[in-house]
């Protein structure tokens, strides 16, 4: 897991860099795809329309926010105080770390004659697709703690999440209101959020075990 925290910060960086200077290879990738998938969109309604539902409401970053909310009052109400805690500063950090990035990089979104879709907010990162991968490594993260081993529909639910996170990065580029490279930040940033965050917390639950070890050893010491 440290390792996926390194790669994916360091290739989110580098995109970044490469966003931010206007790498021309990229800018060029970003339109030849946008364009393409833009007039798929204006010639398709009915797929346009179900690209609309997916984004604006199956897939929108509200409906994953809830998600998260939900999973952090069921820890709550399960007594795991320290890791409902931790989903919800790991949520929102992201969301910080989003805005932030979208006011640092201020890229403009696709500009078309005759859009399908519109969005606000500068273009970089992807705030859908980052949303959905962070919010999808939590959950999935939290349901491996608890219930992976022996629970049948793990295998169809981690299915579901990379459906979900790919699904709607599809549709922010094939609606027209982000480019090819803000989805792929999205994702980078996304996945290594929840890399951080598992890391930082494995380790501060490994020292508060080790902690509580030696502070019953010490008392075990004493009564005898």
């Amino acid at each position: 897991m440290r390792i996926s925290a390194v790669v994916s910060g360091v290739l989110a960086v580098l995109l970044l860099v490469l966003v931010a200077v206007g790498w021309p290879p990229l800018l060029s990738f970003d339109r030849d795809v946008a364009d393409a998938l833009h007039r798929s969109a204006v010639a398709e309604p009915g797929v346009t329309r179900l690209n609309r539902i997916l984004s604006d409401w199956v897939w929108d970053p509200a409906t994953w926010r809830a998600l998260a909310t939900v999973t952090v009052v069921v820890l709550w109400w399960r007594r795991e105080r320290l890791l409902a805690l931790w989903v919800a500063a790991t949520v929102l950090s992201a969301w910080g770390v989003q805005q932030g990035l979208k006011a640092l990089t201020g890229r403009e979104r696709p500009h078309w004659p005759d859009p399908v879709d519109s969005a606000p907010y500068a273009s970089f990162p992807s705030g859908h697709a980052m949303t959905a991968a962070v919010a999808c490594g939590l959950l999935l993260w939290v349901l491996a703690l608890h219930w992976r081993q022996g629970w049948r529909g793990w295998g169809t639910l981690a299915g579901v999440a990379v459906v979900s996170v790919v699904g709607v990065g599809w549709t922010r580029v094939y609606l027209g209101v982000h480019w090819p490279s803000d989805v792929l930040g999205g994702w980078l940033l996304g996945w290594c959020c929840v890399a951080v965050s598992i890391v930082t917390y494995r380790r501060l639950s490994a020292r508060t075990t080790s902690a509580d070890r030696k502070d019953t050893g010490g008392r075990m010491g004493e009564t005898s």
